[in-house]
This record gives structure tokens, sequence and C-alpha cells, in this order.
């Protein structure tokens, strides 16, 4: 794929609901899925993910949050195990195919329904 932006890069923003996964407050999972995501999207990680598992500032709250520092930027993670919500941000200096990546994480997270938005961020970055 070309890129034929003009700005430093795209973020693509994900809420995915009615998530069937069993996965949402598994460490592992969501490590594995952090370690594995940036390679399979042409992405260079800078140093392993960090992810925990948390209580949540509420009742029902519970879940894992994560992030993976990448060469391009970042891509971060927080699920909701109890109400099977994800949300997610990948940020990027580089092009992606931001359709193909929906897609995918969309099927791994079985998300039933979902809002994604993607914007070009740094339009005036040389």
């Amino acid at each position: 794929m070309t890129n034929n932006i003009h700005g430093y890069g795209p973020h693509l923003t994900l809420d995915l609901y009615d998530c069937q996964s069993p996965s949402l407050g598994d460490v592992d999972f969501v490590y594995h899925l952090l370690h594995d995501l940036p390679e399979e999207i042409g992405m260079k990680k800078i140093r392993e993910p960090i992810v925990s598992y948390s209580n949540g500032a509420k009742s029902g709250d519970e879940g894992v949050t994560g992030i993976v520092l990448i060469v391009e930027s970042h891509i971060s993670i927080h699920t909701y195990e109890k109400k099977n919500i994800v949300f997610m941000d990948i940020f990027s200096c580089r092009y992606f195919d931001h359709h193909q990546v929906e897609k995918k994480l969309v099927d791994v997270l079985q998300s039933q329904r979902y809002e994604s938005q993607c914007v070009i961020r740094g339009r005036h970055f040389e």
C-alpha cells in the first residue's frame, strides 16, 4: 500500500462492543496481542509490552490495560471484561491499512459491533 496521506501519520481508535472473547481479563492474552500486532502490521517494537490487570475505578470496570511502544509511536488497549468492551489506539508516523487492522482486531476480540475513527495527525509536521 502506498501512502497518499500528508502529515505525521494515522491515528486509529477502535471502540469494540459486545466482545465475545473469553480472554478480555487475561493478561497473557493481551500481552501476546500487543507483542505480535506490531510485526503483523509492518511496525517494530521498541520494547516488550507493558500489561497490567486493573480492578478499575468502580465495580464492573475490571480488565486489562496495556501499551507497546513502537518505533512508529504506540499501540494501547483497555479491556472491560465484565462489560465486554475494548478500547484501542494505534498511532503511527507510518501509513498502515487501518481497514485491515480493524478487521483483524474485530475478529480476534470477537466484537459484534464497533466504532472506529482514523484521523491524520500532524498535518503541519515536516
